[in-house]
């Protein structure tokens, strides 16, 4: 690979108009869904002007070939050298894509990321090589939306795969450090980086887990590790395995992060995790964390595990009647069934070094809809964690709370009064009538004691009972965003 083949790949594909929006309005809504559940009948029949937009699309993303004199107006004086780098292959009149070139959107940028092609398109062969590197897919998107994006000065994206990761972190870090085992994947990497013409230091280096960043701390470390729960048979998908028993993965970047933070630093992980059975989920994941660490996890889905077999099972293509696919089957679930595994969680894994003496710890389950990206409410637990409230504090009603009411019709008084939030995690909770009233009142005019006080009397509260009854529920409104200091 020469220095130019990047920037010249970008100049055609800026030049093509190759980009998220312009594919998404090509293809319209029905043939970008059914792309989506990789079936490409509906894109094709929309791609068949000849346009070098159709090309491209044709070519990287449905997979199909196109004709030799199509792809050299669309990729003019590149055919040749793609192919030799194994982008494409060549045949006398054809030519056919051997890399997902695939255009990508965030923060308004246009970008490309480069990746292996995208197995079991129309009911194809979906087994892919040990050394596959996976494209963008739910779980990056996911962690792209869950990554907190301040300013930092050094970032880690730690199992970089095709790169995704590191080129959101370098729209907002000083530098980054990108590392993974798989040589192909660091290639790609490379290769991605290099594309999009990225300004920002990126690093890139081979390493496992905190091997290739020994010694060295960063202010935000994102990673979706290969964390895919099954016995460490030696058989194993780089991109998904990491050939560690369990969630023993998972475990050791929980507890090897906060080694690699800075003060206040934050390690982001998008992670599977074991539920033992007759046993909490919490407090084995609450054991990981070390001390001078706060937590928030949120477990977003609970799979039984012969559905987790099966899930996986078919990601890697096993599935479909093969000889071994039983036996794959039933030694996974066995060994489920001998480690004393219930269930498995799904979820999301937040750490930052505090150095608090009570470091704040939250581990919530939560499977409901969400707002997206999620980041500005993780954020948000921190800053109300950090803030102190006390019978002084002037508090305010978050914009987004609203109330609801349920009661019969024409009754004085609702029987149940709702809290819930637009935004965020979009909670809700049960108030009572000081609750309710109190949330009501918060306008930062009044502190919360005068806020008591004045309900104590006009309902005929003790006003000491009810200032100690209630200001530990101020605390909580606030640590659940429904109040803000």
């Amino acid at each position: 690979m020469t220095e130019s083949l990047p920037l010249r790949l970008r100049a055609a594909l800026l030049d093509a108009d190759f980009t998220y929006d312009r594919v998404a309005d090509l293809l319209g809504p029905a043939a970008y869904d059914a792309l989506a559940r990789n079936e490409t009948t509906p894109a094709l029949r929309r791609t068949t002007g000849g346009s070098t937009l159709e090309t491209l699309t044709r070519l990287f993303l449905l997979q199909t070939v196109v004709d030799l004199d199509a792809a050299e107006r669309a990729l003019p004086g590149l055919v040749d050298r793609l192919a030799a780098e194994g982008f494409l292959e060549r045949s006398v009149g054809e030519v056919a894509a051997r890399l997902d070139v695939r255009p990508y959107a965030a923060d308004g940028d246009n970008l490309w990321v480069v990746s292996d092609l995208t197995p079991g398109l129309d009911g194809g062969p979906n087994r892919v090589g040990p050394d596959h590197v996976l494209g963008i897919s739910s779980a990056s998107t996911s962690l792209a939306q869950l990554t907190i994006r301040e300013e930092v000065g050094r970032s880690l994206d730690l199992g970089t795969g095709c790169g995704v990761q590191a080129l959101h972190l370098a729209g907002h870090s000083g530098a980054v450090v990108a590392t993974d085992v798989n040589e192909r994947a660091l290639r790609l990497t490379r290769f991605t980086v290099a594309l999009n013409d990225i300004r920002t230091p990126v690093d890139v280096r081979a390493g496992s887990f905190f091997e290739a960043v020994a010694g060295e701390r960063f202010d935000l470390i994102a990673t979706n590790p290969p964390f895919v729960i099954s016995p460490a048979t030696g058989e194993r998908l780089v991109y998904r395995d990491s050939g560690l028993p369990g969630d023993r993965v998972v475990e050791h970047i929980v507890r090897s992060a906060p080694d690699h933070l800075t003060e206040g630093g934050w390690c982001q992980v998008l992670a599977n995790w074991v539920i033992p059975t007759g046993a909490a989920w919490e407090d084995r994941l609450s054991s990981w964390v070390a001390d001078d660490c706060d937590a928030y996890v949120v477990q977003r889905e609970v799979v039984d595990p012969a559905s987790y077999v099966e899930l996986w099972l078919k990601d890697a293509g096993q599935h479909g009647g093969g000889p071994d696919y039983a036996v794959r089957y039933d030694t996974w679930v066995s060994w489920f069934e001998r480690q004393g595994i219930e269930a498995v969680g799904f979820g999301w894994i937040n750490l930052r070094r505090s150095g608090a003496a009570q470091p704040k710890r939250e581990l919530l389950e939560w499977p409901y809809d969400v707002e997206q990206p999620i980041a500005p409410a993780l954020l948000g637990w921190a800053t109300a964690g950090d803030a102190v409230v006390d019978l002084d504090s002037r508090l305010v009603v978050r914009p987004d709370v609203q109330q609801e009411t349920v009661g019969a019709p024409g009754a004085a008084d609702p029987e149940v009064v709702v809290l819930r939030q637009q935004r965020g995690l979009r909670r809700a909770r049960q108030a009572d009538t000081v609750e309710a009233a109190l949330v009501g009142a918060c306008d930062g005019e009044l502190s919360v004691g005068q806020i008591l006080d004045a309900l104590a009397d006009l309902l005929g509260l003790d006003p000491e009972e009810t200032r100690a009854t209630y200001l530990p529920t101020v605390r909580e409104l606030v640590a659940e965003a429904f109040l803000e200091v």
